[in-house]
């Protein structure tokens, strides 16, 4: 069935935003709880948010009324339990928040008494470096992104055996699936590039004019990826290849920025055009061609090192 239409905020309190917010993450606590549980009850609502008894028992009454279907009052156990008719009342309620909540969870990115979860299954994740970021760096970053100004920064390039200081104005960050960057201008190549936020070992605002992204076109440009199952495996292979990556018909398109796409085609195992082993190099690029008109020339400067 459909995810029914977010909920929304009543006439009668819509001069009261924190009491509405407050109200609407209780509804959407026992959305959550009761799809990926199953069941809920008013001291899970009281603990959580430190509410009062009949205030949960309003929380549930006023849920209820706009999903009728979707739970029922056990009087043996005392609690109430998801119904074979659920359906979830918020559009997010979906696997990728279970599932991202979960991991964030567990790996300490998130603290448990913010988390919607109770109950967890047992778990465990790919080991991987932990790369650190001073927190300094971070805020003046974001400070910069903020109030539109450049920085002076000290880094440290794949490029150069010591630090160089730089003037960049950044406009946004960005994730590769392994580091974080800062996408900013660089005063010295007079172009945008990326900076890996880890290698900058000393940074300062300085006052003068920075950089909206406005003019960043690798940013703002999106390039379809249209990737299909390896044609060198088997049918029954390439079947479980679309099942795993949501293709429909053989294939699936996603959107990525042209400044990420060297490193979503990396993370993919995209970028060489030679074919690897089949079970090593499930997936292939159906458009290459196109894709690779966007791709920049490799640099062994800040932007790839």
């Amino acid at each position: 069935m459909p995810a029914r239409m977010p909920v929304q905020p009543d006439p009668e309190t819509a001069d009261k935003p924190t009491a509405r917010w407050s109200q609407g993450r209780r509804l959407e606590f026992l959305d959550f709880r009761l799809r990926w549980e199953g069941r809920i009850n008013r001291s899970d609502l009281t603990s959580f948010f430190g509410i009062s008894v009949p205030q949960a028992s309003l929380d549930i009454s006023k849920y209820l009324e706009l999903a009728p279907e979707n739970a029922i009052y056990d009087r043996s156990s005392k609690v109430y339990l998801a119904t074979d008719r659920f359906n979830p009342l918020f559009p997010s309620n979906e696997p990728s928040r279970y599932l991202n909540e979960l991991l964030a969870r567990e790996t300490g990115v998130l603290p448990a008494e913010l988390s919607f979860l109770g109950w967890t299954p047992p778990m465990a994740a790919v080991v991987a470096p932990s790369r650190q970021l001073d927190a300094n760096t971070v805020v003046a970053v974001l400070a910069a992104i903020r109030l539109k100004v450049c920085l002076r920064v000290t880094y440290q390039s794949m490029s150069s055996t010591e630090a160089k200081p730089r003037i960049i104005a950044p406009h946004g960050v960005a994730f590769d699936g392994y580091r974080w960057h800062v996408r900013a201008f660089c005063h010295t190549r007079k172009e945008f590039r990326d900076f890996v936020m880890a290698r900058m070992l000393g940074v300062d605002l300085i006052e003068e004019p920075g950089s909206d992204g406005v003019s960043d076109d690798a940013w703002h440009c999106q390039v379809p990826l249209v990737i299909a199952p390896n044609p060198a495996l088997s049918k029954a292979n390439r079947k479980v290849i679309e099942l795993d990556y949501g293709m429909v018909d053989g294939e699936v398109a996603l959107e990525c920025r042209q400044a990420l796409l060297f490193y979503s085609l990396n993370r993919l195992g995209l970028l060489d055009a030679a074919a690897s082993e089949p079970h090593k190099q499930q997936i292939v690029l159906k458009n290459r061609a196109a894709v690779l008109k966007f791709l920049p020339v490799v640099s062994t400067d800040e932007g790839r090192a």
